[in-house]
């Protein structure tokens, strides 16, 4: 069950989702500073949420409670998807931003590349050829997880390609960078495009 709040001011929301395995809330403001909170339970995964919040210069709190005594992946995918939900509520009508967004960030000797579009429509190309099967403990195939969580709800297009690299660490990390860039330039809104929705559709 989730429960949603939105600003009509600002593109801001908070979504509490309570489920047998997982208790997260999310709060977000897309226009923000990058301010990040977290208390997951989860290291690693903080650590590459703060890449969204620094890179996206997007304000998130997000505190969850999951059976981490059994393995990470409800709590991963259930802040994917808590994301998403809250990502969708704060974004608007989407009347006059730009709406795509692409970056490409190198760390070192990875370089990795993520495409999105707010297209309203859920699809995922996750293209990244791991090193190792785990960091610090944690298991990386979750990463694809995640992010499968938040475009179901957030309904966007991602395509995010690592296009070389030998750290694992380095890997996920230019992926979390490239994907906080990638949306803070489909969410700023293009003087140009004023009060326009961008599709000929009329809506997205």
């Amino acid at each position: 069950m989730s429960q949603a709040s939105t600003s009509s001011t600002a593109r801001t929301a908070t979504v509490a989702r309570d489920t047998l395995e997982t208790q997260i809330t999310v709060s977000l403001n897309l226009d923000g500073t990058g301010e990040a909170r977290f208390d997951t339970g989860i290291p690693f995964l903080e650590h590459m949420l703060d890449q969204i919040a620094r890179h996206g210069l997007i304000d998130l709190d997000i505190k969850a409670d999951g059976d981490l005594h059994i393995d990470d992946h409800h709590t991963v995918e259930d802040i994917g998807i808590t994301m998403g939900q809250a990502f969708a509520k704060a974004v608007g009508d989407k009347k006059g931003i730009r709406r795509y967004g692409h970056a490409y960030v190198p760390l070192d000797e990875a370089l990795s590349r993520v495409v999105l579009d707010l297209s309203g429509r859920p699809g995922i190309e996750f293209n990244v050829p791991f090193t190792r099967s785990a960091v610090g403990g944690f298991d990386v195939d979750l990463f694809h997880e995640f992010f499968q969580g938040f475009i179901n709800h957030a309904q966007v297009t991602l395509h995010v390609d690592c296009l070389r690299g030998e750290n694992s660490h380095h890997q996920i990390e230019t992926v979390f960078k490239a994907f906080g860039r990638a949306l803070r330039m489909a969410l700023e809104h293009d003087p140009r495009m004023a009060g326009v929705m961008p599709s000929t559709k009329g809506t997205l």
